[in-house]
């Protein structure tokens, strides 16, 4: 077959090879990801320590790849190239962002700090199960210390450090819009839940606690994990102590849940995860394994793993075509307990001490709590030792609970050992998305019928279509204004939760 000038020169164009160094760097990016997956999954404790060396060296090798004079020389080439597409030219931008990033962080600090990352997660984990914070706090120190640094490397002129922080996970959402954001949940919900919890409304929720055979769960979690759309042919579910989404590309999504005594702790964590995992198989398939296959930012991401868990998850639709399944892996437990109480039950609110096992309405709160504390660290130099005083006061403030110990308190996330500061935002800014997208839909489509019928792929159609397909290719408030017609407006998130649970608790606004 004779090849067209017009296809070699396409072939051996700049972006052409730039595709090809890209490639190594994201199959080192693959096998950083099978590590942490290994690592939270099946990995012997001991491990940990070896295992951070391997992962230091592929790091210090993608760092290599992102900043050589090849990808350089290449990218400046491409951006005087012309006839690259939408999907090209993202990949051009997030390439170039990477390598600024990236090449201004000494290599020999770079891969010091993938290597300590990787061993705070143990020393984290060892804390946590001794209820020591003193033992895990000279590494926190150590990690701030380094992100900060990191931070004031990449940090334009004026700009704050923990704006660069945040700009990792959610571009668009500085610290001046945020504090816009969590001040509205403030003002809003910290009120709304006190007339909540003081409403006089009980809700009966002792059977959703009890013997809940591991094994049956997890025929549970793979069932509702497919009914809502998760494609087992290109994922797996496994177990792990904290569930995560993790993949390599479209065709290799994995997902992990864990198995307790509260069934419904298991049961919407499979449903999170879900979301999380349809959202990367729906990627299309020339974008994934590049920079831009995966989702557009953190807050989108967590926005469907939302939208599955609770919009869709806790809705008493959803349950009309799947509570007799419930009933039918576990009759002694639920037989006698009609879809009705169920619902009621899944939708209880009760403050309480653990952020991945919160209720609906007060998930947020939880949020704020992080959020204050990180500017705290960045922004004002707050000696780490305070962190659990000052944890368990805003605890108190806002949710009226207080941890009694650090597991429970200020080392219940790993979020921190990973480095993963500004993370936190994106869990509340991920539900408001959400919010808005239900809005929309409930004004489209029928949306509560569709649930009745179990005709969920409808729904999840509308979130391929205006959210999924795109990966990262643009940025999730060009997502939400092109599906909802709005930029990011919060009062829906506001609005649905004071709608939902006024009505189940009897509260006139």
């Amino acid at each position: 077959m004779k090849v067209s000038n017009k296809e070699s020169r396409r072939e051996n164009s700049a972006y052409r090879q730039l595709e090809r160094r890209l490639e190594r760097a994201m199959a080192l990016q693959a096998a950083l990801t099978l590590f942490e997956w290994d690592n939270e999954t099946l990995a012997p404790k001991q491990a940990g320590e070896y295992t951070a060396k391997v992962q230091g060296t592929l790091s210090e090798a993608y760092q290599e790849i992102m900043t050589g004079k090849e990808v350089r020389e290449l990218l400046e080439a491409c951006k005087r190239e012309a006839g690259l597409t939408e999907a090209e030219s993202a990949i051009v931008r997030e390439a170039s962002e990477e390598l600024d990033k990236l090449e201004k962080i000494p290599p020999r600090e770079y891969r010091a700090y993938q290597e300590l990352a990787a061993r705070s997660a143990r020393v984290w984990s060892e804390a946590k199960e001794k209820q020591d914070f003193e033992t895990f706090a000279p590494t926190l120190k150590e990690i701030i210390s380094y992100q900060k640094k990191f931070a004031a490397y990449q940090a334009k002129e004026g700009q704050k450090l923990y704006d660069v922080m945040l700009d990792n996970y959610e571009k668009g959402f500085s610290m001046e819009k945020l504090d816009e954001f969590f001040g509205l949940l403030k003002e809003e919900l910290v009120p709304f839940l006190k007339k909540v919890t003081n409403s006089g409304v009980e809700i009966r929720d002792d059977f959703l606690t009890g013997d809940y055979p591991a094994k049956k769960q997890r025929e549970l979690a793979e069932y509702l994990a497919e009914y809502v759309g998760f494609d087992f042919r290109r994922g797996v579910l496994a177990e792990s102590a904290h569930p995560f989404t993790t993949n390599l590309h479209n065709h290799d999504v994995r997902l992990t849940t864990h198995y307790k005594e509260q069934v419904d702790s298991s049961l919407f964590s499979v449903i999170h995860e879900a979301g999380h995992g349809i959202y990367e198989l729906d990627i299309e398939d020339e974008l994934t394994q590049t920079l831009i296959g995966q989702g557009a930012s953190m807050g989108m991401h967590e926005s469907q793993s939302r939208f599955f868990e609770n919009i869709i998850g806790r809705n008493g639709a959803f349950w009309t075509p799947v509570y007799k399944k419930l009933q039918e892996l576990f009759p002694e437990q639920l037989e006698k307990v009609s879809r009705e109480d169920f619902v009621r039950a899944v939708n209880k609110v009760q403050p309480g001490l653990i952020r991945t096992e919160a209720d609906e309405l007060t998930y947020s709160l939880h949020v704020l709590v992080r959020y204050e504390l990180e500017k705290m660290l960045i922004e004002e130099d707050l000696d780490v030792e305070k962190l659990p005083k000052l944890w368990a006061d805003k605890y108190e403030e806002y949710l009226g609970v207080r941890p009694q110990n650090p597991a429970e308190g200020v080392l219940q996330d790993i979020h921190w050992a990973q480095g993963s500061f500004g993370y936190f935002p994106s869990y509340a800014l991920g539900s408001a998305f959400a919010a808005q997208m239900y809005h929309y839909m409930k004004e489209n489509i029928d949306f509560d019928g569709l649930l009745q019928k179990g005709q969920i792929e409808v729904i999840r159609e509308a979130l391929r279509r205006h959210i999924h397909r795109f990966g990262k290719m643009r940025e999730s408030r060009r997502l939400l204004q092109d599906m909802t017609g709005e930029d990011f407006k919060p009062q829906y998130y506001v609005q649905y939760l004071k709608e939902k649970y006024g009505e189940l608790y009897q509260i006139q606004e």
